[in-house]
């Protein structure tokens, strides 16, 4: 019989499980060790607590939404595609729903149901599960993979072992970069690990004094040198730290690994031409000339940030609409269309949606997720270094990756 051993029961854990069973039947011992008290914590708080479980889209469009590392994930996806994912899900009990954007949620929208599903599924095919189970090393026989021992000093031994302890971000859900340790102890090179989906900070006075601010239908676009490097429109949102919102979470991991390395400009009325946007202002003053800049600009702007918006290009919000003079006039047009953000940094990566970096993807076996350097052990999820946008992308990556691992780690190849 042969046994396999997967650190970590989140997304990645469970469906490598799964995807174990399913291949190795009855000749196979599949067993979860999970240092937290129950499996799947990081699934109940995705999407909000109803678990965007993946997106409802092709391949090609799936990995137009991973910045990095993108072909990677070919074999995963042939593996276990989004709409096969839906198809298990509805037969393992969990019916699916399709919302805005093609997210895929559990019809009941609560993700406890996601997790439900998939441990009364394992538990239907055997799979053990050792909870409080704190994987301090892996048990290594040259460049083979002999099993694990346990904080307590109790050895596990294994014919495989796939790591799937997600990445840093949600520490709260037991991702606590276990994984990377495990990873190096075997020689392998760990990425620079960075917060990815994440808010930004910054010392502007006036963003802080807008918090709780949404914006919707804006663009924000970043340089980095001469190239442009993103250019969205959707929505965003002011914080008592910066900026936040779907928006900047999907800017964030585009951006180096120093913000500050990219110019970042948010565009407020991204669907006229700079020509149609003067014409806009001029028909604006024309019979207002005495109304104070600050409360013409209510016409362009929320009020709260009409206010500010003077201040923040150095025009008085006071002054006479029908003062201004036509370099002021271009100067606002040209900064309602290309204001500056001036961001400090990331959010702590505790707080990110996911963790950018990993093990890296060159020491890996994209086919079957084995290990180039150390034969019976194998990666899944958040722990390798690859990312995408919001969406589903990330959970499934964590599905598929998981499910190829699981798939290949039982039949030994």
């Amino acid at each position: 019989m042969r046994k396999i051993l997967i650190v970590g029961g989140g997304a990645a854990g469970l469906m490598a499980a799964r995807s174990a069973a399913i291949s190795g039947g009855s000749d196979a011992q599949i067993t979860i060790l999970e240092h937290m008290e129950k499996c799947g914590r990081k699934i109940y708080i995705t999407g909000k607590g109803r678990c965007n479980a993946t997106n409802d889209c092709t391949r090609d469009e799936f990995l137009r939404e991973v910045p990095r590392n993108p072909r990677f994930l070919y074999a995963a996806l042939a593996a276990l595609s989004p709409q096969r994912l839906m198809d298990d899900l509805e037969e393992m009990g969990c019916p699916v729903t399709v919302q805005r954007g093609r997210r895929v949620f559990p019809a009941s929208e609560k993700a406890s149901d996601v997790t439900r599903a998939l441990t009364r599924d394992l538990e239907r095919r055997g799979v053990q599960v050792q909870l409080h189970a704190d994987v301090q090393h892996l048990l290594l026989d040259g460049d083979t993979c002999r099993g694990v021992r346990l904080a307590s000093g109790h050895e596990i031994p294994a014919d495989a072992v796939i790591v799937a302890t997600g990445g840093l971000s949600a520490s709260g859900t037991g991702s606590t970069g276990d994984g990377y340790r495990l990873a190096r102890e075997a020689g392998h090179t760990v990425t620079p690990l960075r917060p990815s989906l994440s808010a930004l900070e910054s010392d502007e006075t006036w963003m802080h004094e807008l918090q709780g601010l949404s914006l919707q239908h804006v663009e924000l676009s970043a340089r980095t040198g001469k190239k442009t490097i993103y250019r969205e429109e959707g929505e965003m949102l002011f914080t008592h730290f910066g900026i936040s919102g779907p928006l900047v979470l999907e800017l964030s991991s585009h951006l180096p690994d120093d913000p500050c390395e990219s110019a970042i400009f948010l565009n407020l009325k991204p669907a006229l031409t700079p020509e149609q946007l003067d014409a806009r202002l001029l028909r604006e003053i024309q019979g207002q000339e005495r109304r104070q800049l600050g409360n013409l600009l209510c016409a362009l702007l929320p009020s709260r940030f009409a206010a500010v918006f003077p201040s923040i290009i150095d025009l008085d919000p006071r002054k006479p609409a029908g003062e201004l003079t036509r370099e002021e006039r271009h100067t606002l047009a040209g900064a309602l269309q290309q204001l500056p953000l001036h961001v400090t940094g990331y959010r702590t990566i505790q707080e990110a949606i996911v963790t950018r970096g990993g093990v890296s993807v060159r020491e890996i076996n994209p086919s079957t997720m084995e290990s180039r350097l150390v034969h019976g052990l194998y990666f899944a999820g958040e722990v390798m270094d690859v990312d995408a946008h919001t969406g589903g992308y990330n959970l499934h990556i964590a599905f598929s990756t998981g499910f190829l691992a699981g798939q290949h780690a039982v039949l030994g190849a």
